[in-house]
């Protein structure tokens, strides 16, 4: 579960997306590589306001760090975000 309260997701996904955003809903997500989990956790989904290529963001914690991707193909899921990170 996400530890940093949301407004740290807000901050985080303003100063590198340059946009607002409102939470929209959690994922629970375990990625696993042959048959290992390399990663598991929550991902926030985020609606974009005003951002000029994507409507949506995604984002989670780990230790302290804030990821968030952008919500633009490939990545339409909180997978493929996750994915996307990991890669």
């Amino acid at each position: 579960m996400n530890e940093a309260h949301i407004g740290v997701f807000l901050r985080a996904i303003r100063s590198t997306h340059g946009s607002d955003a409102e939470l929209t809903g959690r994922e629970r997500v375990v990625e696993k590589f042959q048959g290992e989990t390399v990663w598991e956790g929550d991902v926030l989904v985020f609606a974009l306001q005003g951002h000029p290529t994507a409507a949506l963001c995604y984002a989670w914690e780990v230790d302290g760090a804030i990821t968030a991707v952008l919500g633009e193909p490939p990545v339409d899921s909180a997978r493929a975000a996750v994915r996307a990170a990991i890669m």
